[in-house]
């Protein structure tokens, strides 16, 4: 688990300034090795004393990706994903339990992207693979 020192260095090294409720959101992505949605984060931060409102939660994941503390993956456009790993890698999503899990760079091949429209250049490429769990046919 990250010190709220380290969590608050994090932050501000993101040019973010560290309030309290932002270092309560942060600890909990940065504690965990998963995807978790807004409404994952704040049940987890409001599951001790403290009290964090839903606008805030909000607001703070949408700074924390704007910044690129953090990233956004949208699975659809009711299920938001926020990702603390930010390299470069994509995503399969299981439909069926509303699991993320990351896939490494190296195991996907892109061999090449369509030509941009003009006046744009490429920001990156996200991946999402969606899944559903097989049924046994017998």
């Amino acid at each position: 688990m990250l010190s709220t020192q380290d969590v608050a260095i994090r932050l501000k090294d993101y040019g973010i300034l560290p309030t309290q409720q932002r270092l309560l959101i942060a600890r909990v992505l940065f504690s965990r090795n998963q995807h978790l949605s807004a409404d994952q984060v704040m049940q987890y931060v409001n599951d001790d004393a403290d009290r964090v409102s839903k606008a805030t939660v909000y607001n703070t994941l949408g700074l924390f990706a704007s910044k690129g503390l953090v990233r956004e993956v949208i699975v659809d456009p009711t299920r938001v994903f926020y990702d603390p790993n930010t390299s470069n890698h994509h995503h399969f999503y299981n439909a069926d339990t509303g699991e993320l899990r990351d896939i490494e760079a190296t195991q996907l091949t892109i061999e090449s992207l369509p030509d941009l429209p003009e006046g744009t250049v490429s920001e990156g490429v996200d991946i999402i693979i969606r899944l559903r769990n097989a049924t046994d046919t017998h």
